[in-house]
């Protein structure tokens, strides 16, 4: 917490949560889903009585301001980041959040779903707020601590700045991004607007936390052809696409290469949805490793998998898979800009915190942001249990948040 200072970062937490802002990965719109907007135009509208002139939310969802330089020195520009839209893994729609001050340090059972409890066997980093406030949900829906606790934490820093012309900093630019839940982030972000040198997310976990590492990405689609025919009369003429990409899941490996199977630094293969018809049907896969070279050697995997199986179901089948980039490890081009990370620690160092370097098992905006030039490690924002109705988020640790953004515009001042 600064001293001296009333955080709004609760508050504004609270109130944005609320707004629903689920995106959709079936969505080919930009946004996916336009009530992501509604938020958006609503952060766009505070900024501007923060202060921020230039603030404004365009066409696709995506929210830019600046808050300028107040010192005569030439510090690099620097950008902070945070997604709007909320998982689509669990509802988003009508979320009570709920905020239990002096947390009694006991399980917590939330109020409309009493058989929603967060316990603290299953998150001990629940003991670290005890005495102090914790924000849920009511246990029909998630959260959106991912990541609307970024953005509260980045409207709160640009509340204090604005109000304390005594901190130096150099230019600072703001973004809000739709989409990034669905991989579509960046896609239609306007790097010339930013015009920043280094940029940070904050879509972290617990307080301390600095990641500078993450999965490494890629889509794969198998498409299989198979051969219709009425079922009353389908004997030796059918073969049903829609089993043969049921037959594909069940050929996986069942005790390695899977997310419920790996940690650490180990990749998987996953499954995420099946679709279509007994004539076509799809089957999609997101495939991850911390080593980008490992994910060809995961697709062919995969690939000698699917065409074993449909060779067994018939000749007459036939199959496509395609390979899409998604994303890769933001550490191939970090290490190239070791000041970055640097100058973080720096800051979680002032605000009296350990620094806890961790890869990412996932992806943040600042993965494609780092590869599009923008290099952008992601900085802790204090969510729990995120994508899940048990989703959680404790007060302190977003006031710790804004202090080290405080910090660190500081420490890139000092050093400029």
């Amino acid at each position: 917490m600064i001293q001296g200072y009333t955080h709004t970062v609760a508050e504004r937490f609270m109130r944005y949560v609320q707004i629903d802002t689920q995106s959709d990965p079936g969505s080919d719109t930009y946004p996916t889903t336009e009530k992501q907007k509604q938020l958006s135009e609503l952060l766009a509208k505070e900024l501007k009585t923060i202060g921020l002139k230039d603030a404004f939310a365009d066409e696709y969802g995506y929210v830019y301001a600046t808050i300028p330089s107040n010192t005569d020195k030439n510090v690099p520009v620097i950008c902070f980041c945070s997604h709007v839209d909320t998982a689509p893994d669990c509802s988003g729609t009508n979320v009570k959040p709920i905020l239990h001050e002096n947390y009694n340090g006991k399980d917590i059972v939330l109020p409309d779903d009493t058989t929603q409890v967060i316990s603290k066997k299953d998150y001990p980093y629940l003991k670290e707020h005890k005495g102090s406030g914790i924000i849920t949900a009511s246990g029909l829906t998630l959260l959106g601590a991912d990541d609307k606790s970024g953005v509260s934490i980045i409207m709160d820093m640009a509340n204090y700045l604005t109000k304390n012309n005594n901190v130096k900093h150099g230019e600072i630019k703001i973004v809000f991004t739709p989409d990034e839940e669905v991989g579509k982030g960046t896609s239609r972000i306007d790097l010339k607007q930013l015009h920043a040198d280094y940029a940070y997310t904050l879509d972290g976990g617990e307080a301390g936390t600095l990641e500078d590492e993450t999965f490494s990405a890629d889509g794969v689609r198998i498409t299989v052809h198979g051969v219709i025919a009425h079922p009353g009369y389908a004997k030796n003429r059918l073969v049903n696409a829609l089993k043969i990409v049921s037959a594909i899941v069940d050929a996986l490996p069942k005790e390695e290469w899977s997310p419920e199977t790996t940690s650490k630094r180990k990749g998987f293969v996953h499954p995420v949805a099946i679709n279509g018809i007994a004539e076509r049907a799809t089957v999609d896969f997101i495939v991850r490793d911390f080593n980008t070279l490992e994910l060809k050697r995961h697709e062919e995997e995969l690939q000698a998998i699917a065409e074993k199986v449909v060779r067994k179901f018939s000749k007459k089948a036939t199959m496509e898979f395609k390979v899409t980039e998604q994303y890769r490890n933001m550490k191939e081009v970090l290490e190239n800009h070791p000041k970055v990370v640097e100058y973080a620690k720096q800051a979680y160092k002032r605000a009296g915190l350990k620094t806890v370097n961790e890869p990412i098992r996932g992806g943040t905006d600042g993965s494609r942001l780092s590869f599009m030039g923008l290099p952008c490690p992601n900085l802790f924002t204090g969510m729990q249990a995120i994508h899940s109705r048990h989703e959680w988020i404790g007060v302190k640790d977003m006031e710790k948040a804004v202090e080290v953004l405080v910090n660190l515009v500081q420490v890139w001042e000092e050093n400029a």
